[in-house]
């Protein structure tokens, strides 16, 4: 078993919080983490929402639970059981303590609002994302991940990952996201991936992607939201703060696990990724997501990009200050453009990388650092 570098911080915040929830897509391991956290407590309950004689178990939730106080209860699924949270927090309020609590869910909007409101102050979240770098054993290569994603059954068995892909993306629409609430008809939100697969690295346009859709700009508003909130996409805000310039103020939008935008892009193996015309903004795109899940807390990511053509891909703040300009690069040449070198002096940022793929830590004259993306996440950004 690979070890997940969650597996720490969820066994901390089960040290200071009551209730904890990891929460996440499906199949990136929730499980299998929840299996191995349990293993490091005497008394222990694992609940599937799954399995009907443990959906059953809670239909007097307060009766039965009361009996295992001295337990940490692990409830997987518990989207499946909404109305469990208000039984969750009069128990925690009888008897506060912490780790009494585990819940596993792929995250819906329901999920998130009504276990953040009725568990205020006694729930605490974390999100298992598929795997990233800093998790591999070495014999594992970039380019692997990068080519086939991170989901752990889909990176762990190659040989069957076209028909995994495919699976995975017709159930997630034909049960998965219905279940959690998802507005729309399987063909429309499978059609929505796809598009936003075309979109991705570049700026979202909500106008445009609803007149594709033949839908009106609040519903793909409303749909695309969904997508966010059920981890399948990720949305990077322009950097915009006290800064008297020209600036883009549309979000870029990424399909979050690589995997999935290069099957969705009809792309099968490495030595057509490489040939592909997304291959850049694919790159950008894994980039980030291995570099969000280990960022430093109370730090913020955007993008920065001016109608005169000043630009870095990310920029790291910490409240208003900004931290970190980072270009994210897969070619050969490294050196910045000078929309970069225009970007950086407008941020005011000391610390400003380029990353790429291959092992290289050099300074160039620009003052960028050319970095390669193992070394970035283990070397430099937890001193940002």
């Amino acid at each position: 078993m690979i070890k997940r570098i969650s597996e720490t911080r969820v066994n901390e915040l089960l040290k200071g919080f009551p209730c904890v929830a990891i929460v996440g897509s499906r199949q990136t391991g929730k499980t299998t983490l929840a299996r191995e956290i349990q293993k490091g407590y005497k008394s222990s309950l694992f609940l599937d929402m799954e399995l009907r004689k443990d959906f059953c178990k809670l239909d007097d939730a307060e009766t039965y639970l009361q009996q295992f106080s001295d337990h940490l209860v692990i409830i997987d699924e518990v989207q499946r059981k909404k109305d469990l949270f208000p039984v969750l927090r009069a128990l925690i309020d009888q008897e506060r303590r912490p780790g009494r609590f585990l819940l596993l869910g792929s995250a819906s909007p329901d999920l998130l609002r009504n276990s953040s409101e009725t568990l205020a102050g006694r729930i605490a979240f974390h999100e298992l994302t598929p795997f990233i770098l800093p998790e591999l054993p070495n014999r594992y290569k970039t380019e692997d991940l990068w080519m086939y994603g991170g989901y752990p059954d889909a990176f762990l068995n190659r040989d069957y990952w076209l028909t995994w892909m495919n699976n995975y993306v017709k159930t997630y629409f034909e049960r998965d996201l219905p279940i959690l609430g998802f507005p729309a008809d399987s063909l429309t939100g499978e059609r929505l991936w796809s598009m936003l697969a075309h979109y991705h690295g570049n700026m979202l346009n909500y106008a445009e992607l609803g007149r594709s859709m033949e839908l009106n700009i609040n519903t793909i508003k409303s749909y695309i939201g969904f997508l966010r909130n059920a981890f399948l996409i990720r949305i990077i805000e322009p950097f915009h703060v006290n800064l008297k310039k020209r600036l883009v103020k549309s979000p870029k939008v990424y399909i979050r696990d690589s995997g999935i935008l290069h099957y969705l892009s009809g792309i099968e193996d490495y030595q057509q990724l490489i040939g592909h015309p997304k291959m850049g903004a694919s790159w950008e795109g894994f980039v980030i997501e291995q570099l969000i899940p280990v960022l430093p807390p109370n730090r913020g990511l955007y993008f920065y990009r001016t109608h005169d053509g000043a630009e870095v891909d990310l920029v790291i703040t910490k409240g208003n200050n900004t931290l970190a300009s980072l270009k994210i690069k897969y070619g050969s040449d490294p050196r910045p453009s000078r929309g970069n070198t225009e970007a950086v002096h407008a941020l005011n940022t000391t610390d400003n990388f380029i990353i790429i793929k291959d092992d290289e830590d050099y300074l160039l004259s620009s003052g960028f650092r050319v970095c390669g993306i193992k070394l970035f996440l283990t070397k430099y950004l937890g001193e940002l």
